[in-house]
């Protein structure tokens, strides 16, 4: 195949994948399971790369799109809408030639099954850089910040100073963090290991198992990555489990614990004195923290079930602390899943406050007396975080909120909420999470 072809086909995939997430509502990991076959292994770096940007800046693509058509596309055309935004995406974005996009990008819609549409593609993007379109600012809200118009009046209420930068944090690129397994070194350790393979890092004082990538590597170049050494997570996640068993011993649940990152944080630091219990509703997913757990040489209790309904699989025996990682809207982490963006609806939010009141009510009871139950959720919304915490504890006798921070360093990286501390995403490059320490008190 020739390389317009091969880059044809490349674009044409990515423009199935973002139509996928537009138009039809699927996520991006599932869109982009279910087509990346279709492209060499070496390219599917550049194909997430299209994907990912396209999504991130869909409304300021989108604005620009509808400037430069004559008249929209049909529905059924959504596709080459989708192909037009990966246009611009390249030619406002990327370093990729002008004459490569174009073309390529045209090519694509043959591959789409849209031949008689090929002109219209190359009027669009070749009317786009003669107009130098990328150099002017959109007028609209949602175009100018890229997001839809609901997110931007939840955070100018929940963050009246602080909502434009968090925009901007979801705008941005995701850098990666390292979780170093204790047991094979010291996040020092690990970063001479890096350097040993050019590869550069950095630490964080607040989470001293993290080290920071300079450049996103693929694991399989990460030193004893294949052998547990090192495992990917955010730091602002890896502040969950050393939080949570500060003290503890015996048993410990960690609720709805897919995809298990956190389970493999709790192990490693609690050994052979905690007995880990892991609860998730899929079993699909419960597969992958199996699938971890192995990497890391790590042992857990793995049940597929309900964690609001515990009387379907409790065996009446409490637990000394608690990990509740709530589903929640993903607020704070849209710059690892711009999907987001596209996929949650205002409704959703109350939707969920309902269900991660529901988890507290159900797993409390499960806690034994002076146990410790830290709720988490990557969200930026009060109503899913302090409002939803502080209502707990107004309506429950023996819940006491514990706010004394194991690692005093995390007070530089937190706001202080009402109930709970709230991280910021982009704070010192991490993702944004809200925690919540509750004790159970006689």
């Amino acid at each position: 195949m020739s390389g317009i072809k091969k880059g044809a086909r490349l674009r044409a995939t990515a423009a199935q994948i973002v139509d996928a997430v537009a138009s039809a509502g699927r996520s991006l990991d599932a869109a982009l399971a279910e087509h990346e076959d279709r492209v060499a292994a070496e390219d599917r770096p550049l194909l997430r790369l299209l994907c990912y940007g396209t999504l991130r800046y869909h409304w300021r693509l989108q604005s620009w799109v509808d400037s430069l058509l004559d008249r929209p596309l049909k529905s059924r055309d959504s596709v080459l809408n989708a192909l037009l935004e990966i246009g611009l995406y390249q030619l406002g974005e990327t370093r990729i030639p002008d004459h490569a996009v174009v073309s390529q990008t045209v090519e694509a819609a043959r591959f789409l099954r849209r031949p008689k549409l090929a002109p219209l593609v190359n009027a669009i993007l070749r009317r786009a850089l003669r107009d130098r379109i990328f150099e002017t600012q959109p007028s609209k809200e949602t175009a100018a910040h890229d997001h839809p118009q609901w997110i931007l009046d939840a955070l100018k209420t929940d963050w009246p100073d602080d909502w434009r930068e968090i925009v901007a944090a979801n705008n941005a690129r995701a850098p990666m963090w390292l979780r170093v397994n204790p047991t094979h070194g010291t996040a020092v350790d690990y970063i001479g290991r890096l350097e040993a393979e050019d590869i550069d890092g950095e630490l964080l004082a607040a989470a001293p198992q993290a080290v920071r990538l300079t450049e996103p590597r693929p694991v399989d170049v990460l030193p004893g990555f294949a052998e547990g050494h090192v495992s990917v997570q955010d730091a602002a996640a890896q502040l969950a489990a050393p939080w949570l068993i500060e003290g503890i011993e015996g048993r410990v649940l960690d609720a709805c614990a897919a995809p298990g990152g956190k389970s493999g944080h709790l192990l490693e630091l609690g050994g052979d004195r905690v007995d880990l219990t892991c609860v998730d509703k899929d079993p699909e997913r419960l597969g992958g923290i199996t699938a971890n757990l192995d990497r890391l040489r790590l042992s857990a209790t793995l049940m597929a079930a309900d964690a609001s309904k515990p009387y379907e699989w409790w065996d009446g025996s409490p637990f000394n602390a608690i990990l509740l990682d709530a589903p929640c809207s993903a607020s704070g982490v849209i710059r690892r899943h711009p999907d987001i963006k596209l996929l949650r609806r205002a409704t959703d939010i109350q939707e969920l406050a309902a269900l991660q009141t529901s988890l507290l009510e159900a797993l409390w009871p499960l806690l034994a007396a002076g146990g410790r139950l830290l709720y988490v959720t990557c969200s930026v919304f009060a109503a899913e975080n302090e409002e939803l915490v502080a209502g707990f504890l107004e309506n429950t006798a023996d819940a006491q909120e514990d706010d004394v921070l194991q690692n005093n360093n995390i007070r530089d990286l937190m706001r202080d909420k009402a109930c709970g501390q709230q991280i910021l995403p982009g704070t010192v490059g991490l993702d944004g999470f809200y925690y919540a320490g509750l004790v159970k008190v006689s």
